[in-house]
């Protein structure tokens, strides 16, 4: 493959997709399950939502989604359509891959509003895309750590640092 990404396409998931992703994330030791993309399927479908699929030189390179009515309590009620589940091949990191599918969600989400949300886990594992966000303008949404969508107290409960801590960000868009 070639270093560009001129011969990357971004498209919507289709029928043939879940067993494709299952395979390419399983050869790298990832565990996702085709199930997951079937029910994104299924929310495609129902407009709940989008899921954008990368492809480089025709192979699968990564996928993101975008979901219009975010579970995040505050992106929900302020109507803050949430970036979720962005993942890129590791081997194709740094080839503007994971840009381009943001470039696409961004887009879609200004047709619709002004602002975009996302978050993200507070591990090693994330920090590629902790530093992409900050630079795509992303801005903290002040209300800190969460647990489960929750509040992380200062002097409450001990929280592990899994996929389920996270920081929100928001992002205001041009229209």
């Amino acid at each position: 493959m070639s270093d560009s990404t001129d011969d990357l396409v971004i498209r919507a998931l289709g029928p043939q997709d879940p067993p494709v992703l299952e395979a390419a994330f399983a050869a790298i030791g990832w565990n996702k399950q085709a199930s997951r993309y079937e029910r994104y399927l299924v929310e495609q479908a129902d407009g709940i939502r989008d899921i954008l699929v990368a492809e480089l030189e025709g192979v699968f390179a990564g996928y993101g989604t975008l979901l219009w009515r975010a579970t995040y309590p505050p992106f929900r009620d302020a109507s803050i359509p949430e970036v979720q589940d962005l993942n890129v091949l590791p081997h194709l990191h740094r080839r503007g891959v994971a840009s381009r599918l943001m470039d696409e969600a961004e887009s879609r989400i200004a047709a619709r509003g002004d602002t975009a949300g996302i978050g993200f886990g507070m591990t090693e594992n994330y920090g590629a895309a902790q530093r992409m966000y900050v630079l795509r303008g992303y801005v903290p949404d002040g209300r800190g750590l969460m647990y489960n969508e929750q509040p992380v107290e200062y002097f409450g409960p001990a929280v592990i640092p899994d996929d389920d801590l996270v920081l929100y960000l928001t992002k205001r868009l041009d229209r």
